[in-house]
């Protein structure tokens, strides 16, 4: 038994140093431009070592994709314990967007960067994913079920929250803001602001 439990500690650190490598090369010089060659000479292994464990660069990327929903999702449910939906609706929004202000290089890789959906679409299930925009949904729908917001479909509502949310990250984290010309820390709070009002326009 400690052997078998040696040689499982030991394939699942050699995952972890893959995943390490390949998610530092990914944000550094873009996807495209990195090679399972170049990810094993990274961690100074063979080519042959890492297929051992991944099929191929698309798999890496997908787990090292699902790893960011699921630190984002985990930061997103700490709002369970937000009673009033509406409230908890605010608090999703400005976690998610101090998640992509804090980490600009995950975020980048999560929802920017140019990189094959494959290996997602072939999956049963976009887990992380689905799960951080289900509870969107299931927020929403409390939402609109204690009429604290507007009537209106409910999936389109979802989408226009996250993209907004998305449109003030995404400028925010590719430096367009810069056009504003203000301290970094008024930009933020002006982001902030500006989702506010916006969910003021959805309540009721």
């Amino acid at each position: 038994m400690a052997i078998k439990e040696r040689k499982e500690r030991e394939k699942q650190e050699m995952r972890n140093l893959i995943i390490e490598s390949a998610t530092q090369l990914f944000l550094k010089q873009g996807y495209d431009k990195t090679s399972i060659r170049i990810i094993a000479d990274d961690i100074e292994y063979s080519p042959a070592t890492i297929y051992l464990y991944f099929k191929d660069k698309d798999e890496i990327f997908y787990v090292i994709h699902e790893n960011a929903f699921d630190i984002l999702d985990k930061e997103l449910r700490k709002h369970d314990v937000i009673a009033d939906p509406f409230e908890r609706l605010a608090a999703l929004g400005r976690t998610y967007m101090q998640f992509g202000i804090q980490n600009p290089d995950y975020y980048d890789l999560m929802f920017i960067m140019r990189a094959p959906m494959q290996q997602i679409r072939n999956e049963e299930k976009w887990k992380a994913g689905e799960c951080a925009f289900g509870y969107l949904i299931s927020t929403l729908e409390a939402c609109l079920e204690q009429d604290r917001i507007r009537k209106a479909d409910l999936h389109v509502t979802a989408i226009q929250v996250w993209s907004f949310v998305h449109g003030l990250v995404s400028l925010y984290v590719r430096e367009r803001m810069c056009i504003l010309m203000m301290p970094d820390d008024a930009t933020r709070e002006m982001l902030y602001n500006s989702f506010d009002l916006f969910l003021a326009n959805l309540k009721k």
